[in-house]
């Protein structure tokens, strides 16, 4: 088969920039055809090392560029002969929405960031992939008809990002506990540092450790500055690779307010990290609904502090929780990703018609 991507960029720190780029990379593996156009980025060279054709099309939304955009898509579609176009934002979507009915191919699309309102227009494909359960019965509330909806659960595992990494685990006090990922309101970081504030005053020795960059970085240093606790948080910024942090780690926490199916859960549990996150959107999924991972309500410091607590004052919980991540770890690889997702291609191929009206459109953009 031969599968054209599209995406705003390549550029690293965006989820579903990664989950993007492993899926392609993934299905040149099983013997596919793929390529990925966007307007290029970090990953362009990782890209053409793993046999994966890069291609340029502009996202600006801008009249003008969208316009020239069209056009190039529709020119790359067909001298590339793709069979199916795989769209993962909602520009994507609508810039491919049209080439593909133009081409008589379909269209997937893939909803990452399902709390966007927005995301309602991943809703044009002939068939729409939910990255979790949750994101799947949220589309389906939100007017995506259940027959061409299809939920492909994330998984990292054995990515071609992590080929050649660094597996040395990062040298981190003891205990220490970790968190990775962006620096938004959505991540609950604000709970997270008011958790670790009354848990620092009952074990001091305690550090948490914050990696990942955002537009909320500066804002949260200077709250953590106001802490009682702030000698023991240390901010690791952006980093390439957070996995030997995560190697690092005594227990992973993820104090998510909404979070459709992070990534970064795959990783955890594959560190062998005790991990306690919060009963939002995927993550019960991505944690075996919490046989692998221990979860505690959002926006509950309390609850997440007796929980740290908990783990740290009791090594052999502790250690049977490091157990517990691995718990049907095999479901998080991105090869299982990647055959469901043909699976998802060969349904929209044998019922094309199932692709979006202009009417459902014009319904879906107000």
């Amino acid at each position: 088969m031969r599968i054209l991507h599209l995406l705003n960029h390549t550029r690293r720190l965006n989820g579903h920039v990664h989950a993007a780029v492993d899926l392609a990379c993934a299905q040149v593996k099983l013997g596919h055809s793929v390529a990925i156009a966007s307007e290029g980025g970090d990953f362009d060279a990782l890209l053409a090392a793993n046999a994966v054709d890069t291609m340029r099309v502009e996202h600006r939304r801008r009249p003008a560029t969208l316009a020239k955009s069209l056009g190039t898509l529709r020119q790359l579609v067909r001298d590339w002969n793709a069979d199916v176009v795989h769209a993962h934002m909602m520009t994507s979507a609508l810039l491919a929405w049209p080439v593909c009915r133009l081409a008589r191919i379909p269209l997937v699309t893939t909803v990452h960031n399902e709390f966007q309102k927005s995301s309602i227009l991943m809703g044009l494909g002939t068939r729409v992939i939910a990255v979790s359960a949750a994101v799947g019965q949220s589309m389906e509330k939100r007017g995506v008809p259940k027959a061409r909806l299809h939920v492909v659960l994330n998984g990292t595992i054995g990515s071609v990002r992590f080929e050649g990494k660094d597996r040395i685990a990062r040298p981190l006090p003891s205990p220490a506990i970790v968190f990775v990922g962006g620096q938004h309101a959505r991540k609950g970081l604000p709970e997270l540092f008011e958790a670790f504030d009354s848990l620092h005053r009952i074990h001091p020795a305690a550090r948490l450790c914050v990696v990942g960059g955002g537009p909320e970085l500066e804002t949260y240093r200077e709250l953590v500055r106001t802490l009682d606790c702030a000698g023991a948080v240390t901010f690791m910024g952006p980093q390439d690779d957070p996995f030997p942090f995560l190697l690092g780690a005594d227990i992973f926490v993820l104090p998510s307010r909404a979070d459709p199916a992070p990534l970064v859960l795959s990783e955890a549990r594959e560190a062998g990290c005790a991990i306690v996150a919060t009963n939002v959107d995927g993550i019960p999924q991505l944690l075996e609904h919490g046989k692998a991972g221990i979860l505690v309500p959002p926006q509950d410091p309390d609850r997440l502090c007796k929980t740290l607590c908990m783990l740290i004052e009791n090594p052999d919980q502790l250690r049977a929780w490091r157990e517990n991540s691995q718990i049907n770890l095999q479901h998080l690889k991105i090869e299982r990703v990647a055959r469901e997702t043909l699976d998802v291609y060969a349904a929209a191929r044998r019922r094309a018609p199932g692709q979006a009206s202009e009417r459902q459109m014009k319904s879906l953009a107000t």
